[in-house]
């Protein structure tokens, strides 16, 4: 049963249309309205189900727009439903001002759980549950990038993220240089067919990738900061010396064996790149 004048934060299934909650469409068949990120997507749920309730659009674009009208709906005692593409609604996609709006407007909001991709991942990862922190969208820009993880430095929330699959093996590179050999854990097409979940240290994870990319939705587990990552390293720089040569010896060129590195002493890229070469970081290192 429906409360009248209320908004229902719908979540749908983020890959198997199997995993959709009865109390979800139940809801989905008897409001008044569906707004859906994309249309042309949730259709395709409401298809599957025989669902027949109206739908229109609410995304980034028309947020502002559509407000006024679902204000003045739930006022007269209409029932709405606002659903995303996939997973539940607000996490990395428009909506959390509605909600805002319909509150202070002393409208009842309320939230019908069901499949979502962070949480999925977590559970899946191999890695800490709890704390965690998650990051949405990882940022496209170099620089926003290596500020936002700079920021988790020494933090011991695991991560996650969304990345898109053109950009994972770069990100996993980057993800190493800055927070240094962590185990992290890259989840593929969670829910789907061909669901994968790869976990291993973050530059063999980036070797990985580079020579195989990913195809499908990447979510991205990164472990918090240990203790031992503020200690000194014990490797001497013989020692370090040593296993570069036999990294060397393999043909691997001086990106390579840095990630390689990283992998087998736990140090950062910049720990190693120092010890090696004399010099600050390994910045800008194309090798």
């Amino acid at each position: 049963m429906l409360t009248p004048g209320t908004l229902y934060l719908c979540a749908t299934p983020i890959g198997n249309l199997q995993d959709m909650t009865l109390r979800g469409l139940e809801c989905l068949r008897h409001v008044d309205l569906i707004l859906a990120e994309d249309t042309r997507q949730t259709r395709k749920l409401l298809i599957h189900y025989a669902i027949q309730t109206p739908l229109k659009s609410f995304h980034a674009h028309n947020e502002q727009q559509r407000a006024a009208e679902i204000l003045e709906r739930l006022q007269q005692g209409q029932t709405l439903a606002l659903v995303s593409d996939a997973g539940l609604p607000l996490i990395s996609d428009p909506g959390a001002g509605l909600v805002r709006q319909v509150q202070e407007a002393g409208l009842k909001v309320t939230c019908l759980p069901g499949a979502s991709a962070p949480a999925m991942a977590l559970l899946l990862s191999g890695l800490a549950p709890v704390p965690y922190c998650f990051l949405g969208f990882f940022p496209r820009q170099q620089k926003a990038r290596r500020e936002l993880l700079t920021a988790y430095l020494g933090r011991p929330e695991t991560l996650v993220m969304f990345e898109s699959p053109h950009r994972l093996a770069q990100t996993l590179e980057l993800a190493a240089e800055v927070l240094g050999a962590r185990e992290a854990s890259v989840c593929r097409e969670l829910s789907k067919r061909f669901e994968e979940v790869r976990r291993d240290r973050l530059p063999a994870l980036a070797a990985y990738y580079a020579q195989s990319p990913p195809k499908g939705e990447i979510t991205l587990v990164i472990a918090g900061s240990q203790p031992e990552e503020s200690a000194l390293p014990s490797l001497t720089q013989a020692e370090l010396q040593a296993q570069k040569q036999a990294l060397e010896a393999q043909g691997l060129n001086k990106k390579a064996v840095l990630l390689a590195l990283q992998t087998q002493t736990g140090l950062s890229r910049n720990q190693i790149y120092a010890m090696l070469y004399g010099g600050p970081t390994a910045d800008g290192l194309n090798a």
